[in-house]
């Protein structure tokens, strides 16, 4: 099924965007009030396209019904999750940056980025599409399919940013640590950068991530 979204643009006749997946239990809205706080350069013409994640019973949860990329089985280090439906899910994302292409954007203009569980699905969708990509931005997240995805040469040069909470008692540190490690192995150099924060976003990340979006798409 077609992923519903949310749209924002901070220009007319956009040549470039960012998809940005939120986290468990949250919707597209959760970032639409990050755009203007990323202090982007006003020549930059960006669609930002904030997908919501279909509503599906979560484990860990109790099996409560509620906006989730996949099911989560268990939590902490070994953490377990359906790894099909976060497949499904990046096929999903995957759909969208095609979606993008056809209207005109070109892939390499394209950034994907994701927070907690967005962000396990942003590594998939990123590092199997099979065109050259902007960025991969992975916010307070883990490489749950690192041993399943298979990173296509297009992209193997492919610039990731990991940022990450010191004190995030959801997704810990040790996970994104594992990831940057998961990357290397693949080739990839990836950029960290933690903040004193738990398993949030906070204004001095915002604006990094802005200015890191501004390198990549300028």
């Amino acid at each position: 099924m077609p992923l519903k979204y949310l749209e924002v643009e901070t220009s007319d006749n956009p040549d470039a965007c960012v998809i940005w997946l939120h986290g468990l239990g949250a919707s597209g809205h959760d970032f639409e009030a990050a755009v203007p706080e990323l202090g982007l350069d006003e020549s930059l013409k960006i669609r930002f396209i904030f997908p919501h994640a279909p509503q599906i019973p979560v484990t860990v949860n109790g099996g409560y019904v509620m906006p989730a990329w996949y099911d989560i089985l268990q939590m902490g280090e070994g953490r377990k999750i359906n790894k099909a439906q976060l497949i499904d899910s990046a096929d999903a994302v995957t759909d969208l940056i095609n979606q993008q292409v056809e209207n005109g954007i070109h892939s390499e203009r394209i950034v994907i980025a994701g927070f907690s569980q967005g962000g396990a699905v942003a590594y998939h969708t990123a590092l199997s599409y099979p065109k050259k990509l902007a960025g991969l931005l992975a916010l307070s997240t883990y490489f749950a399919t690192a041993q399943d995805v298979k990173l296509q040469s297009t992209n193997s040069a492919l610039p990731v940013m990991v940022m990450h909470g010191e004190y995030d008692p959801v997704v810990l540190p040790s996970l994104g640590r594992e990831a940057l490690g998961e990357l290397v192995t693949l080739g990839i150099v990836p950029v960290w950068k933690t903040y004193a924060m738990e398993h949030a976003v906070c204004m001095p990340q915002l604006r990094d991530i802005g200015r890191w979006i501004e390198t990549q798409l300028s």
